[in-house]
């Protein structure tokens, strides 16, 4: 089941579908970025993934999914392929820059829900790119 719903939050998520992304997730979801604070909720989930939308468009891909026997915890394996759009506060000028970063996110799974999203990436590589 988790990696099920996994696939579907990535599918959702290469399709620019943030209320499919949100369906698969707990409504107290702990959403853990990169370089930055632990959100909690469906909300600010949501408004996170605007803030992304408006900088960034980003496709995942050579996705591979792991889960734990009993579907409590899982992982995903990706590459980011991205387009900078709108400079993102004290980051580097956006001025259309392409990237390719590999990435992974971890989850925590119960009830068949996301109640852990925890992605991670080379932040110096991506700004290595776009500067």
């Amino acid at each position: 089941m988790s990696r099920s719903a996994i696939q579907r939050y990535f599918t959702a998520f290469n399709e620019g579908d943030i209320d499919g992304m949100l369906a698969e997730l707990d409504e107290d979801v702990a959403h853990h970025v990169n370089e930055g604070q632990v959100r909690r909720g469906k909300i600010l989930f949501r408004a996170f993934c605007d803030h992304m939308a408006r900088c960034y468009r980003e496709n995942l891909s050579d996705m591979v999914i792991f889960a734990n026997e009993d579907e409590t915890r899982g992982a995903a394996e990706f590459v980011v392929n991205g387009k900078y759009l709108q400079t993102d506060g004290d980051l580097p000028e956006a001025t259309g820059q392409s990237y390719v970063l590999p990435a992974g996110s971890f989850f925590n799974m119960r009830d068949g829900k996301i109640v852990r999203v925890t992605t991670y990436y080379n932040l110096a590589d991506w700004v290595r790119q776009v500067s």
